[in-house]
């Protein structure tokens, strides 16, 4: 993995966990990481990060209606 240098207000300095886990948790919003990558950079298990998403409006199954219609064509 790749360490990325980024820059941020300094009143985000003290809140560092929690902007880390914000980031990951829209990256696996906008589907550029995975579930466990996301836990990966937010440095949690897999299942302690799931928990979390719900605290940035993240939901923790990212299926649009789409994909949803897609797969019950499938099963009809």
């Amino acid at each position: 993995m790749k360490t990325m240098t980024i820059r941020v207000p300094d009143f985000l300095e003290k809140d560092y966990e929690d902007t880390v886990r914000f980031l990951a948790a829209k990256l696996y919003e906008s589907g550029k990481l995975s579930l466990g990558q996301a836990a990966e950079v937010a440095e949690m298990a897999k299942w302690e990060f799931a928990e979390v998403l719900g605290a940035y409006g993240v939901n923790y199954i990212q299926y649009s209606a789409d994909d949803v219609i897609d797969d019950a064509s499938k099963i009809l």
